[in-house]
């Protein structure tokens, strides 16, 4: 009685842990899962907040309190700079980004210049320093500020606005999600015809 009263409590004992380890276990899985989803990595779709502003303190832009910035992360659909510098980031993590003008909008190009007839540039903006945008070849938007009037003629300098320049992000993670999968259509092997034997 005694011996088999002493190989009952040892199993007593082994079904009570499993029930603790159980849940601790799972508990462990479910918040290793939970940041692999909230952390910046390639492939996530991620809102933002941001202010962007300049060395000298200008402020160039900010969505605080209007529509977050969404983009995912490795699509290249924000600069390199500061994609780059988001990785790793939580959701509700806030963080200032410095982006050189090499990881930004570029160096000054003083090549980037183009002469125009004066007539293709509206009366109003016929002045030094004026800002225009514009449609390029493929659809692209392009910048152009002008840098001399001449009696025919109008010079654009077509650098972008903030190229030559280091960009200072105060910037905010609101969300991150799973992006969507990019799904490549594979035809089932029935709907593949077979190739014909030449002749």
């Amino acid at each position: 009685m005694t011996s088999s009263g002493r190989r009952a409590k040892p199993a007593t004992l082994l079904t009570a842990l499993s029930f603790v380890l159980l849940p601790v276990g799972l508990g462990w899985a479910q918040e290793k899962k939970a940041g692999t989803i909230d952390v910046i990595t390639d492939g996530k779709r991620v809102s933002l907040e941001y202010t962007l502003t300049l060395e000298d303190k200008t402020t160039v832009g900010s969505n605080v309190g209007q529509e977050p910035l969404v983009y995912t992360q490795g699509n290249h659909e924000i600069i390199p700079g500061l994609e780059r510098q988001l990785v790793g980031l939580k959701a509700g993590e806030s963080k200032r980004i410095e982006v050189s003008p090499a990881e930004g909008y570029g160096e000054i190009d003083p090549n980037r210049k183009q002469e125009v007839p004066k007539d293709r540039v509206p009366e109003e903006a016929r002045k030094v320093g004026a800002r225009l945008t514009g449609q390029g070849p493929d659809g692209q938007l392009l910048f152009a500020r002008v840098a001399e009037v001449k009696e025919n003629t109008i010079v654009l300098d077509l650098n972008h606005p903030l190229a030559g320049k280091k960009l200072i992000f105060d910037v905010k993670v609101l969300k991150i999600e799973d992006g969507e999968e990019k799904k490549v259509d594979v035809p089932p092997a029935a709907a593949v015809p077979a190739a014909k034997p030449g002749k």
